[in-house]
């Protein structure tokens, strides 16, 4: 079995990496050169992590972790040799790593931990008595279909001191067998909300084997635990299967008006050129049931990218999310709880290839909004992972 320490040989725990942290290493793709808009005036980039030869991304599939208000951070990502070919730049070992600000996003501290993702433990069954409402509790998902992980069943790994050391992984119990998940394969990222001292809503996705295109057709659902995770039961589709678009890696808030509205991933399996977007859906029963709610913009071709929504202090919401066709990254706000939407705001536009994004937002312990992706610059050409600090919305 490959340990943590074995894998450790290429990686050195808490280094410091700042705006002036950049290598230089080849790319075959480049995207076109776009001047930086006004708005970034008002953005301040950060190198979250970077490593000459490596190859970092994906933050979307990889989790984050808020507490202090927004103070501490903690950011997963994945992890692969730098390997120029067709599609992603990566290699086939693809490893989970962390990154960690204690400073609302403006200095990172990259992180190893033992028995995470990756490390091959054997799984079990969850053994209950889970606090999901400990200080400070992260819940790490891993499942199929996406970089670095193989589990089709899916597992879970949990932490109680702010994602230093992991219990892990386990099953979620029970939920395999519902009869609504029958031949399919758990294609989930990490994405929750804890509702109580034993409680908690995990929004996760599937997809089903028997079906045309069925690798770009997943759905998404609501899981439910009231017993301290010693049973996990499905609570319903968010998407049915009658639609016949991709639908994945939900991104929820509890909006200030009591809703939960959720973001998604879209695409048309059927139409590789056709462009990809975000939809936002709402649901007012505490997600039992949901409804499509408004389109927040388009994320290009090449499967396009995944949404990352929060609520601010004010209550609205904020959306970030990429395009990889015009090869920029974009902010909307709204102010009516996802309802509409305000004008994109370029986050970041001038990247070295088109791969990129997989964006992560959060606001930190100052009001800024701070949003993490990967990118590979003129000045870092093996993608890394970067924090843009916008301030004054």
């Amino acid at each position: 079995m490959t340990t943590r320490k074995d894998r450790r040989t290429f990686v050195k725990q808490s280094l410091l990496f700042t705006t002036s942290s950049y290598f230089a290493f080849p790319v075959l793709a480049r995207a076109d050169k776009y001047s930086l808009s006004a708005i970034q005036e008002n953005i301040r980039y950060v190198t979250a992590a970077a490593k000459l030869g490596r190859f970092f991304g994906w933050p979307a599939n990889n989790g984050i972790w808020k507490w202090d208000n927004g103070r501490e951070i903690l950011i997963g990502f994945t992890d692969g040799s730098y390997q120029e070919q067709s599609g992603h730049n990566i290699g086939k070992e693809q490893l989970t790593n962390l990154a960690r600000s204690k400073d609302g996003g403006k200095t990172w501290i990259r992180e190893d931990p033992d028995n995470f993702v990756g490390d091959d433990g054997k799984v079990k069954p969850s053994p209950g008595n889970i606090r999901f409402d400990h200080p400070g509790f992260a819940l790490r998902i891993a499942a199929t279909g996406y970089h670095g992980t193989r589990d089709k069943r899916s597992r879970f790994y949990i932490s109680y001191d702010r994602g230093k050391k992991w219990d892990g992984p386990y099953r979620f119990n029970k939920l395999n067998d519902d009869k609504n998940l029958k031949g399919m394969d758990i294609t989930s990222r990490t994405n929750y909300r804890v509702t109580g001292e034993n409680f908690i809503q995990v929004y996760m996705s599937a997809r089903r084997r028997d079906f045309k295109y069925a690798n770009r057709l997943d759905k998404p659902f609501v899981a439910e635990s009231y017993d301290g995770g010693k049973s996990f039961k499905f609570a319903g589709w968010v998407v049915p299967w009658t639609d016949h678009y991709r639908a994945v890696m939900p991104s929820v808030v509890q909006a200030s008006n009591g809703d939960l509205v959720m973001e998604l991933r879209r695409r048309n399996p059927r139409k590789e050129e056709q462009l990809c977007w975000i939809d936002a859906y709402v649901s007012k029963d505490s997600g039992r049931s949901w409804s499509f709610l408004s389109k927040i913009g388009e994320t290009g071709v090449n499967n396009g990218n995944p949404p990352s929504l929060v609520m601010l202090k004010d209550g609205r919401l904020a959306c970030c999310f990429a395009n990889r066709s015009s090869s920029k990254i974009f902010l909307r706000i709204s102010k009516n709880s996802g309802r509409s939407w305000d004008q994109e705001i370029v986050v970041r536009d001038n990247p070295f290839s088109y791969d990129m994004g997989s964006p992560q937002l959060f606001q930190n312990h100052t009001s800024e909004l701070v949003t993490l992706y990967y990118i590979t610059t003129e000045e870092s050409q093996h993608s890394n992972i970067e924090a843009a600090i916008i301030t004054g919305l």
